[in-house]
């Protein structure tokens, strides 16, 4: 019997229908800047992240304004924020593709083995699914935080441990849906073999949630360990990372708010630009929204 997983394949030309949305491209356009910025970083930055300038600070020991040599002022130990930032990003960076594709690979485990097998198997572990998001996320990656030494690998475990669950339950719903459909029947009884049928008929037709739920994920992952650092409990200093660069500063929040802004604007521009290109995807990749642009 034909495989109709064909007829659901995401439309040619997805690229095409992606660029065509401007908002797309404005947040394509921020990841690429901040890309770039996080993996030249060694040339970009005037200056070392961790160098504690002598002329970094006024001469009441206050951290130095935006000027023509630290483009961004200093902190309140006198290194320079500019190089801060851009060394800031690849810790953002790291943490947000390592936490959510690991967050990614167990929801979809999770998610596709409960809906294909079913039964007890499924029941098991949608039950601990439902119990794993009855916690806050947040609640729960500062307990496991807590429990472990703050790293930025032990971070990036933490929040995959609380950011899986979503995956989980989309997945879930999607090959129970697609386990009942007429083609798995038919390829069960050519007697094809269990993993035939998940990673050559089920598996394409999750790719584009997969794929969606991957980028969206980023923005969720990258706020997450900005409010873990903020706390303290993420990624420690002198790794230099956006929350951790508020949470040092956030006492000279009225006498040099551009170390509480700039940082701050940064999460929340890197998380809008994933976002709108996270919801771009979902349109274009949807089967339904064929034919509307």
């Amino acid at each position: 019997m034909t495989d109709l997983s064909a007829s659901d394949a995401p439309p040619q030309g997805a690229l095409a229908r992606l660029l065509r949305r401007k908002l797309a491209l404005f947040g394509l356009a921020i990841i690429l800047i901040v890309v770039a910025g996080a993996v030249f970083a060694p040339w970009i930055a005037p200056f070392d992240p961790n160098d504690q300038m002598f002329d970094g600070l006024t001469l009441e020991g206050a951290p130095m304004p935006p000027d023509g040599k630290f483009l961004m002022g200093t902190d309140l130990l006198g290194r320079d924020l500019f190089s801060r930032i851009l060394y800031g990003a690849q810790t953002s960076l790291i943490i947000g593709v390592v936490a959510n594709g690991l967050a990614l690979v167990i929801g979809t485990l999770v998610g596709i083995t409960a809906g294909f097998f079913r039964g007890w198997i499924g029941g098991v572990l949608m039950r601990f699914t439902d119990l794993m998001m009855a916690f806050p996320a947040l609640l729960l990656a500062i307990c496991l935080a807590a429990i472990f030494e703050p790293s930025l690998w032990i971070v990036a475990m933490v929040i995959a441990l609380v950011n899986w669950v979503q995956t989980a339950r989309v997945i879930y719903t999607e090959t129970s849906s697609l386990a009942t459909r007429d083609f798995v029947a038919a390829e069960r009884t050519l007697g094809a073999s269990t993993s035939r049928i998940l990673f050559r008929h089920i598996l394409p037709h999750l790719l584009p949630t997969i794929i969606v739920w991957g980028t969206l994920g980023i923005s969720t992952t990258v706020l997450l360990e900005a409010t873990l650092s903020f706390l303290g409990i993420g990624v420690q200093p002198p790794t230099a990372s956006w929350g951790n660069i508020i949470f040092e500063n956030q006492t000279y929040f009225q006498t040099a708010p551009w170390l509480v802004f700039i940082p701050g604007a940064a999460i929340i521009l890197l998380a809008l630009a994933f976002n709108l290109v996270g919801d771009a995807l979902r349109d274009v990749l949807d089967p339904t929204q064929r034919g509307r642009d």
